[in-house]
């Protein structure tokens, strides 16, 4: 006969005991307990997470003019229309941008966490500092940068803080918002993209570099290795369930950019991205439908990114496990089977 061990399913009611008398037992109280407090949450869970995505999904098949209207099912025309019309897809080109100014956020975020780890004076205060601009409100950064490559006042001319200390040196000022020149604008939406957002990088690098275990180091050291050996065989082993997290939330913010270029651009110049578009497209084209299909997109290409990251930086220890649980259970059934 085979063995069956189950730990965390509770105790079935014996047969001749109702469950009324079963849920007086210690298992059952557990199991109530457990039930009453996943209630709430699942209630919310569901009635604001997988019922609008329902709904969402449902409306992209669909051609709505607004929220009231009588639907019509068009299939999969909203899709090709994503895909196909290049008002859609350039902001997937435009994505790209953010998502190369990510892999650089990441490296400096990563070089500049090894170096806060080490022992040098006054880290606390760099710490600090580098930490400050993902503080501060978003809007506030977009005006701040704003001002900084131009005037501020539509149509955006080039009379900004940054020509002028350029000038200040006798050197000719930059067109940088400059309609002809898209991918500079890009470059320097993305500039403002990093200065805000690598602040939250370094401290999530630096928790993780000093969560490895010391004695690691002091192995390190014994052996003799020089500060490359260190960080690929001690620290990059180590952060690499954060580097995971950090790529996944890379690729999320490359593609769902809004902020910065809605307020410094307005998405005009070309810098229009995903978001910027979907929202244009729900309430000022008032194409619930076709919105409806550019957020499905979002989520699938989330979903795809996830996955991917699952499967090439899954944990050793968790793959390790798994493999010794199989292993068991193969000998217990070969076991019982016996």
């Amino acid at each position: 006969m085979t063995d069956i061990i189950s730990e965390n399913i509770p105790e079935k009611p014996q047969t001749g005991r109702s469950v009324k008398q079963w849920l007086r037992t210690y298992e059952g109280q557990k199991f109530y307990v457990s039930a009453l407090f996943l209630l709430i949450p699942l209630a919310l869970l569901l009635l604001f997470t997988f019922v609008p995505a329902g709904s969402m999904i449902a409306y992209s098949f669909q051609e709505r003019d607004q929220f009231g209207a009588d639907p019509e099912f068009v299939g999969f025309q909203n899709y090709i229309t994503i895909f196909t019309d290049p008002d859609y897809f350039i902001t997937f080109k435009n994505s790209l941008y953010y998502l190369a100014g990510s892999v650089i956020q990441q490296a400096l975020a990563l070089l500049l966490a090894s170096i806060l780890c080490a022992e040098i004076r006054a880290k606390g205060f760099f710490k600090g500092v580098l930490f400050f601009p993902y503080l501060m409100n978003g809007v506030a950064v977009s005006i701040i940068f704003l001002k900084f490559f131009t005037k501020g006042n539509p149509p955006l001319t080039q009379e900004g803080t940054l020509n002028s200390v350029l000038m200040t040196f006798g050197i000719e000022p930059v067109r940088w918002m400059d309609a002809a020149n898209p991918v500079l604008v890009n470059c320097c939406l993305v500039f403002v993209s990093i200065w805000r957002y690598i602040g939250f990088d370094i401290i999530m690098y630096i928790g993780a570099i000093q969560s490895i275990s010391p004695d690691l180091y002091e192995a390190c050291d014994l052996d003799g290795a020089n500060p490359w050996q260190r960080f690929r065989y001690i620290v990059f082993p180590g952060i690499k369930p954060i580097i995971s997290l950090q790529l996944i939330l890379a690729v999320k913010g490359a593609i769902s950019v809004f902020e910065i270029p809605y307020i410094i651009t307005g998405g005009n110049y070309g810098t229009s991205t995903f978001v910027i578009k979907t929202i244009e497209t729900a309430f000022k084209k008032k194409q619930v439908g076709l919105a409806s299909a550019m957020a499905v997109v979002l989520l699938i290409i989330i979903v795809i990114v996830t996955l991917i990251q699952k499967f090439m930086f899954r944990d050793e220890s968790e793959v390790d496990a798994r493999e010794t649980a199989r292993k068991k259970r193969l000998k217990m059934s070969g076991k019982g089977d016996a």
